[in-house]
């Protein structure tokens, strides 16, 4: 099983995706991979937020970068949050578009179940400057392989999910 939670910041997206997979049938906790890297002390308060919830519900891993060799050595149902970070994380090293989408679907062919949080960024105006223009280019195309590989796709709106396929 593989399920998409997308949506606007603060939309609820990463709730629900923590709710939905401890839901799931599972013979041991779900992993909890965290990409979102301590930047300022505004990040590092969100990041606190999301820990306090997640308390000892998950086995959480933070890596920012490394997704596939961390995703490939887990094995119960992952929760990926989120993939938006992953890729800005990915871009700020100067990584190559191709060879970050080409990492995705590695990640998104690992045949152990997965739950992605992705932020949706595309719905507004053009940026107006290159790398917001290139992080929001990729971010769309790593929607839709995603969309392609999860059975479910959930878009998240004020604290609610719609399921979308």
């Amino acid at each position: 099983m593989k399920a998409l939670f997308t949506g606007g910041i603060k939309s609820g997206k990463s709730r629900l995706a923590e709710a939905y997979i401890l839901t799931q049938p599972a013979e041991n906790k779900p992993y909890y991979i965290a990409t979102t890297e301590f930047i300022d002390d505004e990040m590092q308060a969100r990041i606190r937020i999301h820990q306090q919830r997640r308390q000892d519900l998950f086995i959480t891993v933070e890596e920012p970068v490394n997704l596939f060799k961390v995703m490939e050595k887990c094995p119960g149902p992952v929760l990926i949050e989120c993939i938006s970070m992953w890729l800005n994380n990915l871009l700020y090293r100067q990584m190559p578009p191709a060879h970050i989408l080409q990492e995705l679907e590695a990640i998104m062919q690992l045949p152990c179940d997965m739950v992605l949080v992705h932020n949706e960024v595309g719905l507004g105006v053009i940026a107006d400057n290159l790398l917001a223009r290139q992080f929001v280019d990729l971010s769309g195309r790593a929607a839709q392989l995603m969309g392609q590989y999860c059975e479910r796709v959930f878009f998240c709106s004020a604290g609610l999910k719609l399921q979308m396929k």
